[in-house]
């Protein structure tokens, strides 16, 4: 796929979830996501960050945590969260369209805001659809390769069958669910468990562990 049509798709999902964070009252930007304990107002600053930091400064920021992730990310997350929720709304609205990627990776970038938009979404109690095209993108990216979550090592021992797209990965018992439910399952997400099914579910709630 050409990077200005994976651009594209990337666009559209931050427009998506930038629709719900308006949409959101002080109560709901308080409300903890289901994301390292950090509320929608910090997933949304991470988010901000995600867009808006280039390679090398991602780079100096991980040497500069020691190259702990957890520290890399809340360090980020710090200069990008708002001392209110529209400032924090306004800052990620300046990284809908930008075209920055650490590492090159857009299908990482993509995979943020799914995921992260479904932590959102689910911890508050709504429903939230990203486009299927994305959810199969990031499907393909997160089964293939590890990169900002262990998803390729999550599933290394089971397959993993939609039942509402066209996609397969893996070999070994299968676990079944629609698309977006086994994506969450790849990012570490216990909370889609209960949407899975199939005779690979409790090696796959054992790699969670």
């Amino acid at each position: 796929m050409e990077p200005r049509h994976e651009w594209r798709i990337i666009d559209q999902e931050r427009a998506r979830l930038d629709s719900l964070f308006s949409d959101l009252n002080a109560d709901s930007w308080n409300a903890k996501s289901l994301c390292n304990n950090w509320s929608v107002q910090e997933v949304a600053a991470h988010l901000s960050a995600a867009s808006q930091t280039g390679s090398t400064a991602w780079l100096v920021n991980m040497a500069r945590c020691g190259f702990n992730t957890d520290r890399h990310n809340q360090r980020l997350l710090e200069q990008f969260v708002g001392t209110s929720f529209d400032q924090t709304l306004a800052r990620y609205k300046e990284g809908i369209s930008a075209r920055k990627a650490p590492l090159g990776s857009r299908m990482g970038l993509l995979g943020e805001v799914i995921v992260h938009g479904q932590d959102i979404a689910r911890a508050l109690g709504r429903k939230f659809n990203p486009a299927p095209e994305a959810v199969l993108l990031v499907a393909e990216f997160f089964s293939s390769k590890d990169f900002a979550v262990n998803s390729r090592s999550m599933i290394k021992s089971i397959s993993i069958v939609a039942d509402d797209q066209d996609f397969t990965a893996g070999c070994g018992p299968a676990v079944h669910g629609e698309l977006l439910d086994l994506v969450m399952a790849m990012a570490g997400r216990k909370q889609s468990l209960q949407s899975l099914s199939g005779p690979g579910l409790s090696k796959l709630t054992a790699a969670m562990a």
